[in-house]
């Protein structure tokens, strides 16, 4: 009751700030308020505030086990499943959710639930994965599965999750057996972890390499694009011609400067 007794001396634009932070946050009513406030009300200050205090995400996450049901989270591994046998009907013993099912579930929450599954191959996901990375989450239902996608995608805005994330991606992506990436794989997975991070010459980048390079793609190459796009600014005013970059590193800034594509500081 006291709860509801403080919301009503909410305005209607704070109202709607916090209905709407806790829903992309899964945090709880108290934890919600107390960042508002310390954020003046801004919600990118109070995204802010959230995830870079790990005792607040603590108290969520907490809360958010409690209320999670193991059962119907296995009802819902079934159903993605059944996704897969309903249209081909063959394996019907493989515990492991495959092709069609996948699909369904990337379309929903792309790469990072792979990440929380700490999934070993692009898709599938073992019945183990699949539990033990949506049960911390909260999610045993369709619809808790779409309130935590906004929150899964903010993951990319935080600096250390998105670096674990990229670096995931390489091994996930690449064919079982396979030391580097096939290059149009890269290229799909680029696109996809820096849609979020908006790394400016993603595009430059992805058009590059199929007309100068059209070669898989190396774990080191797949590291150092990384470090080149976040230590090296958009206008490419600290890069160092004569630092340790790798040669493919080196004639992407030289198309960059051919094509008049680098931005201006």
């Amino acid at each position: 009751m006291a709860g509801k007794t403080f919301d009503n001396k909410l305005g209607k634009g704070q109202r709607d700030k916090l209905q709407q932070f806790i829903m992309i946050t899964g945090a709880s009513e108290k934890v919600a308020l107390q960042v508002l406030k310390e954020s003046d009300w801004h919600l990118e200050g109070a995204f802010d505030i959230f995830y870079t205090q790990p005792q607040l995400q603590a108290e969520t996450d907490s809360n958010t086990d409690s209320n999670t049901n193991s059962r119907q989270l296995e009802e819902l591994y079934n159903t993605y499943k059944g996704k897969l046998y309903l249209s081909i009907h063959s394996y019907p013993d493989v515990d492991m959710i495959l092709v069609d099912g996948i699909s369904l579930l990337c379309n929903d929450l792309q790469l990072v639930v792979s990440w929380h599954m700490k999934a070993a191959t692009m898709c599938e996901f073992s019945k183990e994965e699949f539990v033990e990375g949506l049960e911390p989450l909260g999610i045993d239902s369709l619809d808790k599965f779409r309130e935590k996608i906004p929150f899964m995608r903010s993951e990319l805005k935080d600096e250390q999750k998105f670096r674990e994330i990229y670096n995931f991606a390489f091994d996930w992506a690449k064919e079982k057996g396979q030391k580097s990436l096939a290059l149009d794989t890269a290229i799909g997975m680029w696109e996809l972890v820096f849609a979020e991070k908006q790394w400016p010459y993603v595009e430059h980048w992805c058009q590059f390499l199929p007309a100068r390079h059209n070669k898989a793609i190396s774990r080191d190459t797949w590291s150092q694009l990384l470090e080149f796009a976040t230590a090296v600014d958009p206008s490419l005013s600290n890069y160092d011609a004569e630092g340790a970059w790798p040669y493919l590193i080196d004639e992407f800034v030289e198309y960059l400067k051919e094509n008049g594509a680098i931005q201006k500081g």
